[in-house]
């Protein structure tokens, strides 16, 4: 089957259900230590049904996704829940009941594990950890040692059904291709669950845009099995937000879709990030952008890590965009002022302006989001903030194809922040293929700005109140400002290439009009190099 069916007729079917974790010969994790003294969380504030989700690199080097649902009673239990596993050399695996001996446990901060367990297939245990922003939002990453992943986990919304139009962002690979398949587009659910959309497709720098897609969304009874020769299962959170998972073995594709309630470009500043590869190496980007009602984008400047290498000072640059259909639009950069690409996709969402690269350049592929900025945005002393980050370590473990090399790298952090900027928290860190990692390790360190160009810094080494190590022994990141709960960043280290997102925690919100909708968080793909080298 060609990469062009396999990505553009996503569509094609698209089942609904409302399910939770595969998981398989996971190994589990050494109990975590007590945390710092803060925050106020406890099992209680994981309660209710839950989407979650989580992709990266499995034990082999091979690209994987896990999708799935689960219903945790405020206590430490699961009662059940489904999930779909998606993977390179394993194939796919749908619909994996979860059983009610599943357990799961949140920390006074916010940090918590899950242990699913799925007797059935050769995956039987699945265990994540979880970072939450409240009862409502958290962040994810796979704490096993068969693979090392980072997504999502979102509070379900009963009864919620996909309607109106979307945007969306997907990530993975195609069946024997060594590229990384990134695909970004928009479909509008029409009347009998017809759905109609376009989509733009990058491909380890080969290109194919605005192609159309349609489809139908068929609504299954959860734990049905039977889907046609091209499909995905798709995880309603709520109507706003939906995560896609590839269920028909033809590649490994997940990824998230959020309501389009606007076709009109955001105007105003907005900040933005990017991961993904350039050249065939590991690339993030990020930085501030202002766009006009007149198509034009301007006051950019940029930040980036190629490879480790990293610019003294942001960039300048400047761009203009134009309507490409119904909800796409393209932005073109001004000739040499974007350091790493040409032309983007865009899609708004209520997640943010979701973007693709359009360059073709072989082993040239970045994605990611802007979201607009409020201006009251600021990261405050005296609170707790969640973080998660998922990236390439470019040293990586020797583990890996019997000498070092890059691997993926996956964490999540919890840090409070005193008022003279001091930094102090645990880290959960996972990396594959090599895949032991280090669960937690404590950090300190500081949190410097906002600079003149709005930007804050946060540097960060391996402290004494944990065990172990990270394989970096710390980050140094870049942080932007999107609104006061919700802070995208890239990391800068020469060492690792990541990016990811800070999250204000809020243990005691009753109600998700207390904080802003989740944005979109890119995660890691898998660099085409890696692969290349895992098939050889």
């Amino acid at each position: 089957m060609s990469l062009r069916r396999s990505v553009a007729a996503f569509l094609a079917v698209i089942s609904l259900e409302f399910l939770v974790a595969c998981g398989g010969n996971y190994g589990t994790r050494a109990p975590a230590p007590v945390p710092p003294p803060s925050g106020g969380f406890t099992n209680s504030n994981l309660n209710g049904t839950y989407v979650f989700s989580a992709s990266g690199t499995d034990q082999s080097g091979y690209p994987y996704a896990i999708v799935g649902s689960f219903t945790a009673n405020g206590n430490g239990g699961i009662s059940g829940g489904t999930v779909d596993l998606s993977d390179a050399s394993l194939g796919s695996i749908t619909k994996q009941q979860i059983q009610s001996s599943s357990t799961y446990s949140v920390y006074a901060d916010g940090r918590g594990t899950i242990t699913m367990n799925a007797p059935g297939v050769s995956r039987t245990s699945l265990t994540i950890g979880i970072v939450l922003q409240n009862k409502f939002h958290g962040l994810v990453s796979e704490l096993d040692t068969l693979g090392s992943g980072s997504g999502t986990i979102d509070l379900q919304t009963a009864g919620a059904t996909p309607t109106g139009s979307y945007a969306f962002l997907l990530s993975g690979a195609a069946a024997g291709s060594t590229a990384t398949t990134v695909a970004v587009g928009g479909f509008t659910v029409g009347s009998g669950g017809s759905a109609t959309g376009v989509e733009d497709i990058n491909s380890g720098g080969i290109v194919t845009s605005d192609t159309a897609i349609s489809g139908t969304v068929v609504a299954a009874a959860s734990g049905a099995s039977t889907l046609a020769s091209v499909g995905y299962d798709v995880y309603v959170a709520d109507s706003n937000h939906l995560k896609f998972i590839e269920t028909d073995g033809k590649g490994v594709l997940s990824g998230d879709a959020y309501s389009q309630t606007s076709a009109t470009f955001p105007t105003g500043t907005m900040s933005f990030t990017l991961i993904g590869t350039n050249t065939g190496n590991a690339a993030a980007v990020g930085g501030y952008m202002t766009a006009n009602s007149s198509g034009t984008i301007t006051n950019g400047t940029e930040d980036a890590n190629f490879n480790g290498q990293v610019p003294a000072t942001p960039i300048p640059f400047t761009a203009t965009y134009a309507a490409g259909g119904t909800g796409r639009f393209t932005i073109t950069f001004a000739p040499s002022t974007f350091v790493g690409g040409s032309t983007f996709a865009a899609y708004p969402s209520t997640g943010g302006l979701l973007l693709l690269q359009l360059d073709q350049s072989v082993g040239t592929s970045l994605a990611g989001a802007a979201y607009s900025q409020v201006s009251s945005a600021a990261i405050s002393a005296s609170q707790g903030y969640a973080m998660n980050f998922s990236g390439t370590n470019l040293a990586g473990a020797s583990s890996f194809s019997g000498s070092s090399g890059p691997v993926e790298v996956d964490d999540l952090a919890e840090f409070t922040v005193a008022s003279s900027g001091a930094l102090t928290g645990l880290i959960d860190e996972n990396y594959a293929p090599g895949g032991s990692g280090a669960v937690p390790v404590g950090i300190s360190g500081n949190v410097t700005g906002p600079d003149s160009t709005g930007r804050y810094g946060i540097s960060a080494t391996n402290a004494a109140n944990g065990a172990g190590s990270t394989l970096n022994g710390g980050f140094t990141v870049t942080v932007y400002t999107a609104d006061g709960n919700n802070f995208p960043f890239i990391e800068v280290d020469p060492g690792q290439v990541s990016a990811g997102v800070l999250i204000l925690q809020n243990a005691a919100a009753t109600s998700p009009t207390q904080v802003r909708p989740s944005l979109f968080v890119m995660h890691q793909f898998v660099p085409s190099r890696m692969l290349r080298q895992r098939a050889k």
